[in-house]
């Protein structure tokens, strides 16, 4: 299996995880700014979190938000998007290499 809405699609390993850079993450996580305005709301993270197969994706977008969104402004920008990797370990089933 291969994450969906990427250019670069990696193959999911017996691990069940997908492998990937955090830049590579990032720019994967950014197809989902449907309005072009460089932040990710949590509607758009809930979109990626169903990309990946992952269930109850409204209540983990939620708490992706809250991890993330330290500012409280409803999104995570370009300098909140390292907040979102632990998340993204924890709850959409990622492995970084750095």
């Amino acid at each position: 299996m291969a994450i969906r809405g990427g250019d670069s699609p990696r193959c999911v390993p017996s691990s069940g995880k997908y492998q990937m850079t955090v830049e590579e993450f990032k720019i994967w996580l950014m197809k989902f700014d449907v309005d072009k305005d460089g932040r990710i709301s949590q509607k758009e993270l809930r979109q990626a979190i169903r990309s990946c197969g992952g269930w109850f994706s409204n209540r983990k977008s939620g708490r992706g938000m809250s991890e993330a969104d330290l500012n409280g402004s409803g999104y995570v920008d370009e300098q909140e998007i390292d907040w979102l990797l632990d998340f993204a370990e924890t709850s959409m089933g990622f492995k970084f290499y750095y």
